[in-house]
């Protein structure tokens, strides 16, 4: 019986990451579901599948630092012999005008949301070269494509992960590996839990679909990618029509 594809979620615990861990898990995927700090969060999301007869893996990694970003895909490999795709989810939010950013600010931020991206994705590439085969998946933000203010150093981070994923795109794309970038709108998650009820019914009003984002909405688009076998470099942003490009 072949074993079905082997799935990295980085920043699994929580919000988006936790949900396309639950649903990929949920259809059948083999998915490696990473964490940090939120070990708590994560034992509850094994546990939950694990009550439903579903089988998930997790793994504490702060993959922001490149040898703990080497254990997970080491560990991945030595488990299940192979990584087909790779989504990195794990990331930081933090809203600060510019003149007050400090250093260490600026620093978590890149560290989180962008080495994290590259630490992770380097090490993975290594054996999907192998294989002539595999998928990364980056999830970036509208903020990369629009630009948000006060959170000048979130949006710089994610822009870079897009850049990042369209030159890679075609880098890999001779070796049978697929880079895309997702960009969310805006999401209901803890990420955005300082939005206020007015805040978000101003959001929905500048949306034509006239609603919120939920982590599902990524999710959807996640899976798609996970199957889809010609879209390579390019970055999809569910958002309900707030941002056309």
């Amino acid at each position: 019986m072949q074993m079905s594809k082997v799935i990295i979620v980085t920043g699994a615990s929580r919000g988006i990451g936790r949900n396309i861990a639950y649903n990929l898990s949920v259809n059948g995927y083999t998915v490696i579901a990473n964490y940090n700090n939120s070990e708590i969060e994560a034992i509850k999301l094994k546990n939950e599948l694990k009550d439903q007869g579903i089988e998930i893996d997790i793994f504490k990694a702060n993959v922001s630092k490149s040898h703990e970003a080497r254990k997970l895909i080491n560990y991945t490999i030595e488990k299940y012999g192979r990584i087909d795709v790779l989504i990195n989810n794990a990331g930081i939010a933090q809203e600060k005008l510019f003149t007050d950013i400090t250093e260490e600010d600026f620093d978590r931020m890149m560290k989180t949301n962008l080495y994290s991206v590259f630490y992770t994705t380097q090490e993975a590439v290594k054996y999907m070269l192998r294989a002539h085969s595999g998928a990364i998946i980056n999830i970036s933000s509208i903020y990369a494509l629009t630009g948000g203010a006060c959170e000048v150093h979130y949006s710089m981070a994610k822009a870079g992960v897009d850049g990042m994923t369209k030159s890679l795109a075609k880098e890999l794309g001779p070796s049978n590996i697929r880079v895309n970038s997702i960009a969310p709108g805006a999401i209901d998650t803890d990420m955005n839990k300082d939005l206020s009820e007015e805040d978000w019914n101003e959001v929905i009003k500048e949306t034509p679909l006239g609603r919120k984002g939920y982590p599902i909405d990524i999710t959807r688009c996640v899976k798609w990618l996970v199957e889809d076998e010609f879209t390579t470099g390019q970055v999809i942003s569910p958002n309900g029509g707030l941002v056309i490009t």
